[in-house]
């Protein structure tokens, strides 16, 4: 900014990030060298009008943007980054499954758990029985926990009621959340998550049921951006999945893919081939899945903490990464193999056990994981036009943050630059939306922005 240059009207100025990473490029995802791009700004300073970023730059030149009516956050040397973007999570439960857990620790199978009651069905049974309001409340707490680790944004998925009126209900609940809460949170209708017990041995049956009678609520309704499905042997097959997907594109939808998490099905390919806003877990994908994915704009979503759950080999990120794909991280929250609502540990796990460097797991956990939720340039980047989403850590380091392996380093978490989150005050907070740079439904859909 020249000495001559009048300065847009800001309402919110922070100073003093010992370390600011903004984070900078446009709506697409970062391959390459731009993968490891933070935009880094010692004693950096941003100032904000109505929730948005209008000026990043360091702390000498802030004082332009001084007045009496602004507020005014000096962050005393600490870093300040944009707040997580998770794009993969299934928070819409009710029902623990601790004794699973415990049961597979003993060294119970899968298939053992399943025979005795458990696994997804286990879920299925507790969430069909839970009361609207049980449900809301269940979901409060897993974004409260989600907010106390950074992540602003989320995209959040059906898929446990497996029916036609629980799934509206979940996505009913999403959106009203959305409404409610701080955080941004992207809807996506995993309908066909698994085969439910009143259409055993009929997968097909069942895809037909969710696209005959299911889809065409959500799309009519506009409660989902995505839809999704589990593609994987012995639950649905490629062909299946390239049914439900094409409809749901059909009926106005973007598509991401659970793929190749425990066998090379050809998940990855599928994902390329129409184009998927992204792959998900892809631990075994194939080499010419990989070099499809690398090949297309769909993102390759890798889960560390589910392998780190459930015992698996850890997803190799080097090897999307070097083949040229876009890649992103998620945490997988869920009560049956990934419990776990931190941003901040997948970072630790991608780094010690994936083969990410420290800044490509922070890029593959914020900027990249907006661009494959559609928000690239407005989520996970704290440049001008982006929404003031960020947090605040009780670090001087960005690689302080995978370092310190599971440690509460998070100061504040700031949702349109309103705090949402602080280490003294616990709550979750009610802010309306229209406070909020975020997904917004209109008639015409899900859109960014306000």
């Amino acid at each position: 900014m020249t000495p001559s240059a009048r300065p847009p009207r800001a309402d919110f100025l922070l100073v003093h990030a010992g370390q600011l990473l903004t984070l900078p490029g446009g709506p697409a995802s970062r391959r390459g060298p731009a993968a490891r791009d933070l935009g880094v700004i010692e004693d950096g300073a941003f100032a904000c009008s109505d929730g948005r970023v209008i000026w990043a730059g360091s702390t000498d030149e802030a004082s332009a943007f001084s007045g009496p009516d602004m507020r005014i956050v000096d962050a005393g040397g600490r870093l300040v980054m944009p707040g997580f973007v998770d794009p993969h999570t299934h928070p819409v439960f009710v029902g623990l499954r601790e004794m699973e857990f415990a049961l597979r620790a003993s060294g119970a199978t899968y298939q053992q758990i399943a025979e005795a009651g458990g696994g997804i069905a286990s879920t299925v049974r507790t969430t069909r029985s839970a009361s609207r309001a049980e449900l809301a409340a269940s979901l409060h707490d897993h974004l409260s926990d989600m907010l106390r680790f950074g992540t602003t944004t989320l995209e959040a998925k059906s898929g446990y009621s497996l029916d036609r009126d629980g799934e509206i209900e979940s996505l009913e609940l999403l959106a009203e959340a959305a409404l409610n809460g701080p955080q941004t949170i992207v809807p996506t209708f995993l309908g066909p998550h698994a085969v439910p017990p009143e259409f055993e041995g009929r997968p097909d049956d069942f895809i037909a049921f969710m696209i005959d009678e299911v889809l065409p609520v959500v799309s009519s309704r506009k409660l989902a951006k995505y839809a999704d499905i589990f593609c994987e042997r012995n639950v649905f097959d490629p062909a299946q999945s390239a049914r439900f997907l094409e409809a749901a594109m059909t009926a106005g939808l973007g598509v991401r893919i659970h793929a190749d998490e425990f066998s090379a099905f050809g998940g990855a390919e599928l994902a390329a081939s129409l184009g998927a806003a992204s792959a998900d877990h892809l631990l075994m994908a194939s080499d010419e899945g990989v070099a499809a994915l690398a090949a297309s704009d769909t993102t390759a979503v890798l889960l560390p903490a589910t392998a780190f759950f459930l015992g698996l080999a850890f997803p190799d990120g080097r090897r999307f990464l070097d083949a040229g794909a876009a890649v992103a991280l998620a945490t997988d929250f869920n009560p049956g193999s990934c419990y776990c609502p931190s941003m901040p540990f997948v970072l630790s796990t991608a780094v010690c056990r994936c083969r990410f460097t420290v800044e490509e797991a922070i890029v593959a956990a914020t900027a990249n994981s907006a661009a494959c939720l559609g928000l690239g340039g407005v989520k996970g980047t704290l440049q001008p036009g982006a929404d003031a989403d960020f947090t605040i850590w009780d670090l001087d380091d960005y690689r302080g943050i995978p370092y310190h392996l599971a440690a509460p380093d998070i100061v504040s978490v700031h949702c349109s630059s309103m705090p949402a989150w602080t280490k003294d005050d616990r709550s979750y907070p009610v802010q309306p939306a229209r406070d909020r740079g975020r997904i917004c439904m209109d008639e015409s859909g899900w859109k960014a922005g306000r």
